[in-house]
């Protein structure tokens, strides 16, 4: 009789897991003298809530989620993350499904002043701001178990794109120095990152360095950067001193973005504790192969309304951004998880994507 109850408690219990979905909220951080910030946020949640495709427009492939959902019980692993200048959160939404799916909260500010919606001049300069954003999202996450989850504490990840991979790498504990920068990009004048030398304020000045004073975020315990800018910026003293491991992707085709992996992931790598890092270049991956995948006639869109934008649909030529997207979340998934110590639960993967991913080679 005990095993038989056993058996039906099992059973209920697996019918649960099945069951979960993607739970989804956007909501504003408006503290008292703090800059608003937009955040959405994915989670592991209860059948129930609204089911829509969200992050999809005309020229993007969005995410099925269910917006409002109940949180799922237990504790949850943490994902934080920063997107690229003048981008916003739908670009990363790929990645932030697949990672809600394996029981992670997943959340996404949209940076003042360099966000696709706020492109004011004076916020871009502040470049500072950003990893204290991050750190005000964590806070959020810890404080709502209610609204979001319950967040394991000990579980606490982040992730970035371009200017985003700049923004962890800063949790991390790279610090960076204006002087150093400018430095570097005097022998490299057409970099792509250089270029956005004035836009981005970066000055060599006393004050400004004092702005971009150690910004770790003790927190967190692993990194994942994807073809990040800005790096040669970072001190070697600093890069050693990195405590958790960090995942570098960086494009294998750089010619878009003018972000040469050497010089960018490849300067992290070179300099951090080859203990904690883990470089990996995709090849046929551009700078834009790590956004939303595009949807037919999308760059023609795209330049109709911003001429020069439609770029950001090219990948390397015969390559497909499904299936890099495909090896990126496997390759994301097993860092994570491993620097985490998180074992799946039975049940928790429902993504296709990973699915079709897990049996293949990184």
């Amino acid at each position: 009789m005990i095993k038989k109850g056993l058996l039906l408690l099992s059973s209920f219990m697996f019918c649960l897991q099945v069951q979960a979905s993607v739970g989804f909220r956007q909501l504003t951080l408006s503290q008292q003298n703090e800059r608003p910030l937009n955040v959405a946020i994915w989670y592991p949640a209860l059948d129930g809530g609204v089911s829509e495709v969200i992050a999809d427009n005309a020229a993007f492939v969005g995410v099925r989620v269910d917006r409002n959902a109940l949180p799922m019980s237990g504790v949850h692993p943490v994902l934080v993350i920063s997107h690229g200048y003048n981008g916003n959160w739908r670009n990363l939404s790929w990645i932030a499904e697949a990672m809600a799916q394996q029981g992670y909260i997943v959340a996404a500010p949209d940076h003042p002043g360099t966000t696709t919606f706020d492109q004011n001049p004076v916020e871009a300069k502040k470049l500072w701001w950003r990893p204290q954003d991050m750190t005000r999202v964590i806070d959020f996450v810890i404080d709502s178990p209610r609204l979001i989850g319950k967040a394991d504490q000990a579980r606490i990840a982040a992730l970035g794109h371009s200017l985003g991979g700049w923004t962890v790498l800063s949790l991390a504990g790279a610090e960076f120095h204006p002087a150093l920068f400018l430095h570097n990009c005097r022998q490299h004048l057409d970099r792509g990152d250089c270029t956005l030398q004035e836009r981005l304020g970066v000055k060599d000045d006393h004050w400004q360095q004092k702005r971009f004073a150690y910004r770790r975020d003790p927190r967190i315990k692993a990194v994942v950067s994807l073809d990040l800018g800005l790096a040669p910026g970072f001190s070697i003293q600093s890069l050693r001193a990195i405590p958790i491991p960090v995942l570098l992707l960086a494009a294998g085709n750089d010619r878009l973005a003018r972000l040469p992996s050497n010089q960018e992931s490849g300067y992290i790598a070179e300099y951090m504790d080859p203990r904690r890092v883990q470089f990996k270049v995709i090849e046929g991956a551009t700078h834009f192969s790590f956004m939303q995948v595009c949807k037919a006639g999308a760059e023609a869109l795209i330049e109709q309304g911003s001429p020069g934008d439609g770029i950001v649909c090219h990948d390397g030529s015969g390559m497909n951004r499904a299936e890099i997207h495909k090896r990126l979340i496997r390759q994301i998934s097993k860092f994570l998880n491993s620097s985490l110590n998180y074992p799946v639960p039975a049940g928790e993967i429902t993504s296709e994507i990973f699915q079709q991913s897990a049996g293949t080679p990184d």
